[in-house]
């Protein structure tokens, strides 16, 4: 399967998410806060590669991939390279650098639910949520309880699974997912013609 299409497949899987999301938000009242990345600055946070290609495919396509990739060789912070916090005093306030192809990971965190070891659903999303927004957190999970839709971490990364098994169930430290996808976008072009459109995409 081509870079192309399957980059094409998963923003079809991202764009039924975000619908499924907006709804879940509207029906419960959960936000998060304008401006707070606290979620972004943790240093554990894993991710798949594939759920990082049509961000790795927008760079190849716009002249960056291998800057960004340079970069990432070169770092050893471990929290998300695409994060940009409002200043270096204040890192848990920020905004995604590229939100349009955030993972997977972020876009579920906050508005989707995993089970727990007796195989009820309870809704992943931080402390901030549940604290300030605690009247409206304890409805949603009671809601959910009652059959109340949420989207499904297990079920959402098995549809990526399926595009590409390989990459979709190789589980890595985020910089190290952003880091495979774009070596696999450029490893994928370097005998390839570059997509219709495009003459110096690297």
């Amino acid at each position: 399967m081509s870079i192309e299409s399957k980059v094409r497949q998963i923003e079809h899987v991202f764009e039924r998410l975000d619908g499924e999301i907006s709804k879940f938000q509207t029906q419960t009242n959960l936000h998060c806060i304008a401006g707070c990345g606290k979620c972004c600055t943790k240093s554990d946070i894993e991710a798949s590669p594939l759920e990082f290609l049509p961000w790795a495919f927008h760079l190849f396509l716009n002249g960056e991939a291998e800057k960004t990739l340079t970069a990432l060789n070169n770092t050893t912070n471990s929290v998300c390279h695409i994060y940009q916090p409002l200043s270096l005093l204040d890192s848990h306030n920020g905004r995604c650098g590229n939100y349009k192809y955030r993972g997977l990971i972020c876009r579920l965190f906050g508005y989707a639910g995993s089970r727990d070891k007796y195989g009820q659903l309870r809704l992943a999303t931080c402390t901030i949520i549940k604290e300030n927004q605690n009247s409206n957190y304890k409805s949603t999970e009671e809601a959910i309880s009652k059959g109340l839709y949420v989207p499904i971490f297990t079920d959402y990364y098995m549809n990526l699974n399926q595009i590409d098994f390989y990459l979709g169930n190789t589980i890595l430290p985020i910089n190290q997912a952003l880091k495979v996808a774009i070596e696999e976008v450029l490893n994928y072009y370097i005998y390839r013609p570059l997509p219709n459109g495009f003459k110096n995409a690297s």
